[in-house]
């Protein structure tokens, strides 16, 4: 092994170190079921924005968003990003805080399940349980595509069986996330969200300088047809430029309507200690998404120009989401110090998926115990650990293939989430009439929808090419509508805490 790829290996088992280290000094703090899966709702206002954006943007940042852009250009990512970006506001702006205000009147909530079961006073526990499949079906193979990130990182990094990176960075994960539960996840986030800046920051800055400076970088794009506008996407095969239709952007916006859905980002809201900070999370956060977001796109334009002055090898198809590692494994050539920045750049990949991983085992596993299998207390603790690893396992055996797609797990599941959580959320926070019929109509609508429109719909091709997950969220916000107003209104006592959260101010 090279002094590069040791002193990569340094950094990395240094990140892996200090995250097993605060998951043991978060366990301390985990005397019952709210404090492991909800922090004790105590998370201060800087905590809750970057742990839920780093365990929203997971590898996809660092991965996906650059080598699409590599490949075509800035509108597929761009619009992507946009999408994201709205999302991410809107959601702080007006469900932060008054899903964290609903969460504690609805009999003090920890888990989303639980939330939609106290929400609509549900004593048949059907949403409860609907809400907790939902989240298995989509979280393990979600859990899965994390753990296979990680172990193909490694194993192109190191030359190690893939099998054996894999499992140990699932066993790094698992042992942090079941030492401190969601205080561990949201702490550990942080951290990563840091990481994952400085690793943006030290790949375009380094890039910019290979590639010849910042006006290079722009001339060789420019001499691609359609790749630095938005209103054409770049074809890499036929070196071509087609038209960005507006079908095709609706479609990549419909992204941020994913936000609504996901069970890990509500849950920080949920965990905020003082519900007047949110203010400085929403500001925080969204600053964060956009700049992190641009400088992601930008890195793909920038690997182009790398590419064409022969400073990297030419990426094709998938082997483009590489473009940062090939970066850093460039950077990691010019020394100790900048070996260890390539180490810090990798741990930022690392941290990315991470980041993500560790809150999904964390939802699912609730899910299971908490809400299924109804454990509490210290008790409640343990089950929670004991389902959280063999979730763990599960997800390890779906990851098994090096050679899965990683990104079109991620891209359904979001999907799913969005489509199955994110109009009842909306409903449950904002309209009155809502009933348990409907929430749980719009439930069961908008994930089945999902597997309709992506293995029935979707492959007709034309002007059905569209993301699921925006026909799908369409679909389940009119069957909680129609629901909803064809049977008996709520009782008296579920107006009267909708009544109490909304006027409270």
């Amino acid at each position: 092994m090279t002094s590069a790829k040791i002193c990569i290996m340094i950094a990395i088992i240094v990140y892996l170190g200090a995250v097993l280290y605060i998951g043991y000094l978060c366990s301390k703090k985990n005397s019952d079921t709210d404090d492991f899966y909800l922090g004790g709702r105590k998370l201060g206002p800087f905590v809750t924005a970057m742990s839920a954006e780093a365990s929203d943007m997971s590898s996809w940042l660092l991965m996906g968003l650059p080598g699409l852009a590599y490949l075509t250009g800035i509108a597929d990512p761009g619009w992507t990003a946009l999408g994201l970006a709205l999302g991410t506001y809107v959601n702080w702006l007006i469900v932060a805080k008054r899903l964290r205000r609903y969460s504690h009147v609805a009999n003090n909530s920890i888990t989303l399940p639980q939330f939609f079961k106290n929400r609509f006073h549900d004593k048949s526990g059907s949403l409860l349980i609907i809400s907790a499949i939902v989240i298995v079906i989509f979280f393990i193979p979600y859990t899965a595509s994390g753990f296979a990130a990680c172990g193909k990182l490694f194993s192109s990094l190191f030359g190690v069986d893939y099998m054996a990176a894999m499992i140990i960075s699932a066993i790094v994960i698992v042992g942090y996330t079941m030492l401190g539960g969601f205080l561990a996840a949201s702490t550990t986030d942080f951290v990563q969200s840091i990481i994952m800046s400085i690793a943006l920051l030290i790949v375009l800055i380094f890039g910019v300088n290979v590639a010849g400076g910042f006006g290079a970088v722009i001339e060789n794009a420019k001499a691609l047809p359609g790749y630095l506008t938005m209103l054409q996407i770049h074809d890499p095969v036929t070196k071509t430029a087609s038209p960005y239709g507006f079908i095709t952007i609706c479609s990549m916006f419909a992204w941020g309507l994913g936000y609504f859905g996901m069970p890990h980002i509500l849950l920080r809201f949920m965990a905020i200690e003082d519900e007047e900070k949110l203010s400085l999370s929403r500001r925080v956060a969204s600053v964060w998404v956009v700049i992190s977001m641009a400088i992601a796109v930008f890195i793909g334009v920038i690997g182009y120009s790398m590419s064409k002055v022969g400073a990297i090898e030419v990426l094709e198809g998938s082997n483009s989401e590489t473009i940062i590692v090939k970066i850093a494994d460039l950077l990691s050539s010019h020394g100790v110090i900048f070996a260890l920045l390539a180490g810090v750049i990798l741990a930022g990949i690392l941290a990315s998926t991470m980041s993500t991983a560790d809150s999904q085992l964390l939802a699912a596993s609730s899910a299971v115990s908490s809400d299924i299998l109804n454990k509490n207390g210290k008790s409640g603790i343990f089950a929670a650990r004991i389902t959280l690893l063999a979730i763990a396992v599960v997800g390890m055996f779906l990851a098994k293939d090096p050679n899965s797609s990683v990104f079109t797990i991620v891209s359904f599941a979001w999907a799913g989430f969005g489509a199955a959580f994110g109009p009842v959320m909306l409903f449950s926070l904002f309209w009155r009439r809502t009933n348990r019929y409907g929430a749980l109509a719009g439930m069961i609508a908008g994930g089945v929808m999902v597997f309709v429109w992506k293995y029935l719909v979707r492959p007709m091709g034309g002007a059905w090419n569209i993301y699921e997950l925006l026909p799908a969220f369409l679909v389940a916000s009119a069957a909680i509508l129609v629901v909803s107003l064809a049977t008996p209104a709520p009782e008296q006592a579920i107006l009267d805490e909708f009544d109490k959260v909304s006027s409270a101010k």
